[in-house]
């Protein structure tokens, strides 16, 4: 029985210190919290360049949204760097599908209204203010009873 005891109380001491070290405390769950995100940014998560536009897909699948970037393996809902001044590709690739970006107050696009458009009705605008941003993407199919499905909180870094 002692020996348990011993067990269980080395356990909870490894436990302690494994939590309390500065390694858990490396990453946070959002890019947006880490000290620099800026520094995340890679060729293999920057969407766009100059001379080529960053073409963002937004979807409804069942009761959320997706955002993914132009980007080579990207996968839902990423986080990806953008470039100021690249010119940005708002749409979707779902038939009858409406969608929003908000921003809030922050946008880093110009112009800085929020993002709204379609199957039918691509939105382009310009990456302006340099900055880690976290965004509301909501996805709807226009007439339906329950509206828009949102839930996902996707981040974009504007890099100088």
């Amino acid at each position: 029985m002692r020996l348990v005891q011993q067990r269980k109380a080395a356990l909870a001491v490894i436990c302690i210190l494994v939590l309390a070290s500065p390694a858990a405390f490396a990453r946070t769950k959002y890019a947006c919290d880490e000290p620099d995100p800026a520094s995340l940014c890679t060729a293999a998560n920057t969407c766009g360049s100059a001379s080529a536009p960053c073409t963002i897909d937004v979807t409804k699948a069942g009761n959320s949204s997706n955002v993914r970037p132009g980007i080579p393996n990207a996968r839902n809902n990423q986080f990806f760097c953008i470039k100021k001044g690249t010119t940005v590709v708002w749409m979707t690739s779902n038939r009858n599908t409406g969608f929003m970006i908000s921003f809030g107050t922050d946008s880093p696009f110009d112009p800085d209204d929020p993002i709204i458009g379609g199957a039918n009705r691509q939105i382009t605008v310009k990456a302006n203010i340099p900055g880690c941003y976290k965004y509301d993407a909501g996805a709807f199919y226009p007439g339906a009873i329950f509206g828009m499905r949102g839930g996902s909180k996707p981040e974009l870094v504007i890099i100088p």
